[in-house]
């Protein structure tokens, strides 16, 4: 390993030192969720599109986004520390540096999956019953495992980036959020600073003994894990819909109910799908280790996602 790459190893382990933090202690505080407040910002919820919602309908529309929000991290993060702990094998008799910087990587990703379920019981308590999030952490962590590195990787580096510029863009900014849901992705987005710096460091590690054969298979693996990232958002939009719908006060005519099942998709596409692909940062890595035609075909799977247009209010 080259002493750059070293260098931004320490690098990591000192920041992940300066800015751990405890759940119970730094993040939770003996406080619960406000109904009288937002849970997810209208930049990423696209609440501000459904002119059908009152007031107080579209602040219920962003937590219904921003419990899924939060629940999708938590299915995610199983994936991700069993790749990082995976990947931790081949620093074992290398650079110790490195191996350090992934066990606090891999430690902290299940420090995160536990937030998150905390999180859950009780934005519970806070929403009506009947609220549904049926994916396996296990299964889902199976599926994408069952990958190359290479695309594993390129896909939590995306994971890594799209979080930080939610949290920088979105979610810090906007004075009607819940304290303790700002509180949560801002814990969360400072240990994600440094997981994505590791993120890269370990893709490119792996992309150098890469064959432009196994490369062009893993170009295909990424494209297949999207649109598995699809599937669940197109499933869950639909479910959300029906549940949204159920609960929020009053009975929707059959266009209303098309149109918060189509925003719903939308948001989740762009939260999820979206806003990583559009990242600066990740499409340079993208680029710099993809031929043209790999990165035409990846552009042509995520072009065939997006009714929502490239500029949009994070």
């Amino acid at each position: 390993m080259d002493a750059v790459a070293i260098d931004r190893f320490a690098r990591c382990i000192a920041a992940s030192k300066r800015v751990r933090w405890d759940i119970e202690t730094d993040v939770i505080r003996g406080r619960r969720f406000d109904p009288a407040s937002k849970f997810l910002p209208d930049g990423l919820t696209l609440a501000n599109r459904l002119t059908c919602l009152n007031p107080r309908e579209r602040r219920y529309f962003s937590q219904v986004q921003g419990r899924i929000y939060a629940n999708m991290f938590g299915l995610v993060e199983r994936f991700i520390s069993a790749k990082v702990l995976e990947l931790s094998r081949d620093h074992w008799f290398g650079d110790q540096t490195a191996l350090e910087a992934l066990i606090r990587f891999g430690d902290e990703e299940l420090k995160h999956q536990a937030l998150f379920r905390r999180v859950e019981t009780l934005i519970s308590e806070a929403m009506p019953d009947g609220y549904s999030f049926p994916w396996d952490p296990n299964e889902v962590a199976a599926l994408v495992l069952s990958k190359s590195s290479w695309a594993v990787l390129a896909l939590t580096l995306h994971i890594e980036l799209f979080t930080q510029s939610h949290y920088r863009e979105s979610i810090r900014e906007d004075a009607e959020l819940s304290e303790l849901a700002r509180d949560v992705f801002l814990f969360h987005w400072k240990e994600e600073c440094q997981h994505a710096i590791m993120d890269e460091l370990e893709w490119r590690r792996v992309d150098s003994g890469t064959s432009a054969e196994q490369r062009d298979l893993a170009v295909d693996e990424l494209i297949e894990l999207i649109g598995a990232v699809d599937a669940i958002a197109t499933a869950q939009a639909t479910a959300d819909s029906r549940h949204f719908s159920a609960t929020c006060g009053r009975q929707f005519d059959g266009a209303a109910t098309a149109e918060v099942r189509q925003t719903l998709l939308d948001a989740y596409r762009l939260q999820f799908i979206l806003s990583g692909a559009r990242h600066p940062h990740f499409a340079a890595a993208l680029a710099s280790m993809t031929s043209e035609a790999q990165l035409g075909r990846i552009h042509d799977a995520i072009r065939r996602l997006s009714p929502v247009p490239a500029s949009y209010a994070a």
